[in-house]
């Protein structure tokens, strides 16, 4: 009888602390889920559920890495050529979470002079307890249809700190994730309106 053969199948998981310091005040435009539902400019942050956290979902980091129909570091920063193979390398091997283990692993909370930001009681144009302000911006649909937008922004210092993730792959290393976050820390940003706002830089990686 031949002899069984014992195979190790733990990964070697690279892990990082990475810390992003905001460049720029960073906007919030959180869907409601249909595109019936209107929401308040109060309702469009994001928190970590149960508590008055204010925190960057995951996936906005994951998109930021790896949309193809969006302005993602690679589409934006990588040759049209090859910048799918990257995005795709990014969302299969790249996993972001928060530094903490809880259920809400997939809520960044958002961070100043050491603190997380909390938020608080809302005003017409401005909650003091985080800074949060409204901007009113109106875009232009089709055929010059006008479209009146109220979002929230969160004004500097703020920081984000996460643990991330990289699966062994033949696909991409990490000096690749850590340049894209580099270039499209000052390119893209984090958040809505991307590009204009929500630019960083990276203060950690370890």
């Amino acid at each position: 009888m031949a002899k069984a053969i014992k195979s190790d199948t733990r990964l070697e998981i690279l892990r990082r602390k990475v810390i992003l310091s905001g460049l720029s005040d960073i906007m919030f435009d959180r869907y409601a889920g249909d595109n019936k539902t209107q929401l308040e400019w109060s309702q469009r942050i994001y928190l970590i559920p149960g508590t008055d956290i204010l925190a960057l979902p995951t996936s906005n980091i994951v998109s930021f890495l790896s949309a193809h129909n969006t302005n993602s570091a690679p589409k934006r920063l990588r040759d049209a050529r090859t910048f799918k193979k990257i995005a795709n390398a990014c969302l299969s091997f790249v996993s972001v979470g928060a530094l903490e283990s809880s259920p809400h692993r997939q809520y960044i909370p958002f961070v100043r002079d050491g603190q997380r930001i909390t938020v608080g009681k809302f005003g017409d144009d401005v909650e003091p307890q985080s800074g949060l302000y409204l901007d009113r911006r109106v875009a232009r649909l089709d055929k010059g249809i006008p479209n009146p937008k109220e979002r929230p922004v969160l004004p500097l210092s703020w920081a984000l700190e996460f643990e991330l993730q990289i699966l062994p792959n033949k696909e991409i290393k990490e000096e690749e994730v850590y340049n894209l976050f580099v270039d499209g820390g000052l390119a893209i940003g984090l958040g809505t309106f991307r590009g204009v706002y929500g630019k960083f830089e990276i203060a950690g990686w370890e």
